[in-house]
């Protein structure tokens, strides 16, 4: 038992002292019960709050949710499954119950140090391993963005390639068990995108393994690893069966899904998934790269330059008010939170192992980063990222190509680590061949040197094309050259001045590293020392982007979503459903009128796409008419032309929420269709731009447009005779369930103001009935005459297939980690 204790202290010191770095970074935030104003988080709460509002009120957990895009399913905003309890139970356990943030730190660290550790890595190297790792300047930016999702994806990535690295070591049941649990803790974390970019970086690494078994001759052990590691990932992909399943279903009605729309500009759609715009609309500009080595190459974050003291020490007195409204960054992307910085002293340290690192594992990391800084490129590199758009399966469904920078942001630290290995097992190496420790300085430290002298021989202009467009227009004729000539000595003393920090960290890191060499300073001191200055170095750099000032007290954090006296004039209507349109901010880009109220609006990456179409071709429009119509008329609604909004009406938006001076008013809009109808025709169409577009030309309260494959949906329906006297009536809401009441002379189409999903299901007086889609996006049934009851259902069939895989997968992984146990246990007698 003492044995065991000795051998495992190391590694709990290893352990508490992540604990102790994740605490220090947050504090004094932390221990003040203190939150991060995060949108992404204000929008999730939102987005979330009906639902979670009636799991509250009722036990029941819905699917769907009405509070945004007027409707859509649960499955991304709020993924929840009793499948996933035992899962999050032990994603608990490993977090060890820290506070918020500090957990998330720590799972980040544990992590990689858990890859170290199968990689047969020391201690103290492991350590600097996840230190470099976790500090990556990226993660700190995406826990202030609130893509926390994002970020525990990345966590678990690093100990489920320790589990594929342990089958190849022949550490069959512990890696199938290591594997199984971290994929499926991985999926559960719900950003497929993360886990789809770092499938690149294992078949990277297997294929390093495949080559390495040919060599040695041992290829039939890699066929058996290779079947442990797909055991792993069968398993873990069928624990989160429904998660990945009913995500797969969604995308494909989302915008990540090919459009049934033919466009004019060809040359910008793809076979399926978003547009090569959207795609690329974040992609890393070519010399934005350097900011692996330097942070500031290209300004940092989208924030006032009037923000950085190093800049305005340059600044103009005169023009002081116009770098307040002037960004830091002046990068090629729309706007950013910050640079992907990696560490100055880990590049040395990845470039020296290109040199010193031997098999084919280096080649697979180095293969990987150049693959991930390729792409990342996006429009920036086209050749290459049309091919993965075109050719790759599911490239085409993911945006923001730059993020693919995180499997740089693995590799680099990896190789580092590995190169720091061979240096201290075999330090004869570079007395032997001084070239590589000299060309790795010079690659990484003589560069940063070269930016801090010559910083214009390497960037031709430190102003954006767009920003000088903005000063000409914006600013006198006069002022424009003096503002750019002093605007581009701010942006390059912020640049030189990263350019020099990056030289001196280097330069101490190469003196630790000599010392070594020349049998100056032990293997163990080095790498603390080494250790002490990467995490001083990234640490600082994190704090530009996450520190105590980004911490505000819970109650200003849900600032923004506190109830205004607008939104209590709404609430204080008494009809069972309809919605609400908010002029007074970015309505789709906004989760705070979905936190009170049923919104057209909303804030999702994966809106159903028919939604998006329906907003590009009509809801816009008919905003623009109202936003310059309704300050003309006083807010009068019966100067309104109905006709110029009745897309906005076909949704039953019953207010709008207005900018005045000083708050928002609410409007009541008396055009609203109200929550169905019956239609007085029905106009079958041949294709979604047929349907999309007779909405310009029709009524949608007396015309129902339907494209023709739902015609034998609503029984082959032409047009129904108009019945003054006909009536349907809402007589019961739930999110996942609506009842209707209908009295009519004859069958007729009904259509409802709610989004039309395949997975709904209708029923008349208990007979389940098909549902056809009308006017683009909303629900039509066939209705035969008389009294009859309506109910709409969202339960599919197949979140209960779905569960019972699950179930399946974690009986199975249980029953793995059983014959793991017993297998140690055996071994030990």
């Amino acid at each position: 038992m003492k044995q065991q204790l000795k051998k495992w202290l190391p590694d709990g010191i290893a352990i508490l002292l992540f604990i102790t770095a994740a605490f220090v970074y947050f504090l004094p935030a932390v221990i003040d019960g203190r939150e991060i104003a995060q949108h992404d988080h204000t929008a999730f709460v939102g987005a979330g709050q009906e639902v979670q509002q009636f799991k509250a009120e009722t036990g029941e957990t819905s699917r769907w949710t009405n509070s945004l895009f007027g409707g859509m399913p649960t499955y991304q905003s709020s993924p929840s499954y009793p499948s996933n309890s035992t899962l999050k139970a032990v994603g608990k356990v490993y977090s060890l119950f820290l506070p918020n943030y500090v957990w998330l730190v720590f799972v980040m660290l544990t992590g990689f140090y858990i890859l170290m550790r199968a990689l047969k890595m020391s201690v103290w190297l492991s350590v600097l391993g996840a230190f470099i790792w976790a500090f990556s300047s990226y993660f700190f930016i995406i826990i202030t963005a609130g893509h926390i999702w994002k970020f525990i994806t990345l966590a678990y990535i690093p100990p489920t390639i320790a589990g594929i690295v342990l089958a190849y070591r022949g550490k069959y049941l512990l890696g199938v068990v290591v594997v199984a649990l971290f994929f499926a803790l991985q999926i559960m974390s719900n950003h497929v995108q993360m886990t789809y970019y770092f499938l690149f970086v294992i078949g990277f690494m297997v294929l390093a393994y495949l080559v390495e078994a040919i060599r040695t001759k041992q290829v039939m052990h890699f066929i058996k690893a290779s079947a442990v590691v797909l055991t792993g990932f069968a398993v873990g992909t069928a624990i989160n069966a429904s998660n990945l399943y009913h995500t797969y279903e969604y995308s494909k009605e989302t915008m990540r899904g090919k459009s049934e729309l033919k466009k004019d500009n060809t040359e910008n759609q793809t076979s399926s998934g978003l547009e090569r715009d959207y795609i690329t609309q974040w992609s890393y500009g070519i010399d934005e790269t350097f900011t692996l080595l330097v942070p500031n190459t290209k300004g940092g974050a989208s924030v006032p330059i009037s923000d950085n003291e190093t800049a305005m020490q340059k600044a103009d007195s005169q023009f002081s008010q116009i770098y307040s409204q002037i960004p830091q960054y002046w990068g090629e992307q729309p706007g950013t939170s910050g640079p992907v910085y990696v560490g100055a002293f880990v590049c040395m340290l990845f470039v020296l192992g290109c040199f010193v690192v031997r098999g084919p594992m280096k080649w697979a990391l180095v293969a990987a980063t150049v693959f991930s800084i390729l792409l990342s490129w996006g429009k920036n590199f086209m050749g290459l990222t049309d091919f993965f758009i075109d050719y790759v399966p599911m490239y085409a469904k993911f945006r923001t190509v730059a993020s693919i920078l995180v499997i740089a942001e693995f590799t680099i630290p990896l190789l580092a680590i590995l190169a720091l290995k061979e240096v201290i097992i075999r330090p004869e190496t570079l007395r032997e061949k001084p070239i590589y420790f000299y060309l790795s300085f010079g690659f990484t430290g003589g560069l940063a040197l070269l930016f801090a002298l010559f910083p214009q021989m390497f960037f031709s202009s430190f102003i954006s094309s767009d920003l000088k467009a903005a000063l000409e227009t914006n600013l006198p004729a006069e002022y424009v050259q003096s503002v750019m000539t002093n605007l581009t000595d701010m942006c390059i003393g912020i640049f030189t001045a990263d350019a020099w920090r990056s030289f001196f960290i280097i330069l101490l890191g190469s003196v630790l590293l000599y010392l070594f060499i020349i049998n100056k300073l032990k293997a163990k001191w080095m790498v603390i020392a080494i250790t002490v200055l990467c995490v001083a170095d990234m640490w600082s750099v994190n704090k530009r982007y996450l520190s105590d000032k980004d911490f505000v007290e819970p109650t200003r954090r849900m600032a923004e979503v506190q109830k205004t006296p607008t939104d209590e004039v709404i609430l204080a209507d008494t009809a069972k459903d309809f919605r609400v349109l908010n002029f007074a901010g970015n309505t789709f880009n906004e989760n705070n009128t979905s936190y009170w109220h049923k919104s057209i609006g909303g804030y999702h990456a994966a809106k159903l796409r028919r939604y998006q179409e329906l907003i590009e071709y009509h809801i816009s429009t008919e905003m623009q008419y109202l936003m310059k119509t309704l300050p003309q008329v006083g807010g009068d609604m019966t100067q309104v032309d109905a006709d110029s909004m009745k897309v906005v009406n076909m949704l039953n938006t019953r207010y709008f929420i207005f900018p005045v001076q000083g708050g928002t008013v609410p409007i009541q809009n008396p055009y609203a269709y109200g929550n169905a109808w019956f239609a007085d025709e029905v106009q079958y169409v041949p294709s979604a731009n047929a349907e999309i577009e007779a909405l310009y030309k029709v009524s949608p309260k007396k015309t129902a447009i339907v494209n023709e494959r739902y015609k034998s949906d609503l029984q082959n329906a032409v047009s129904s005779p108009s019945d003054s006297t006909a009536t349907i009536r809402l007589t019961e809401y739930k999110p996942n369930y609506l009842r209707y009441e209908t009295n009519s002379a004859g069958n007729r189409v009904a259509v409802f103001s709610e989004v039309y999903y395949k997975q709904w299901q209708a029923y008349i007086d208990g007979k389940e009935v098909p549902i056809a889609c009308a006017n683009y996006v909303l629900r039509a049934l066939h209705v035969p005459s008389g009294k009859h009851v309506i109910e709409f259902r969202f339960d599919p069939p197949s979140i209960h297939t779905t569960e019972i895989i699950a179930y399946l997968g974690l009986a199975s992984l249980l029953l793995i980690m059983g014959c793991c146990l017993y297998s140690s246990i055996k071994r030990k007698d």
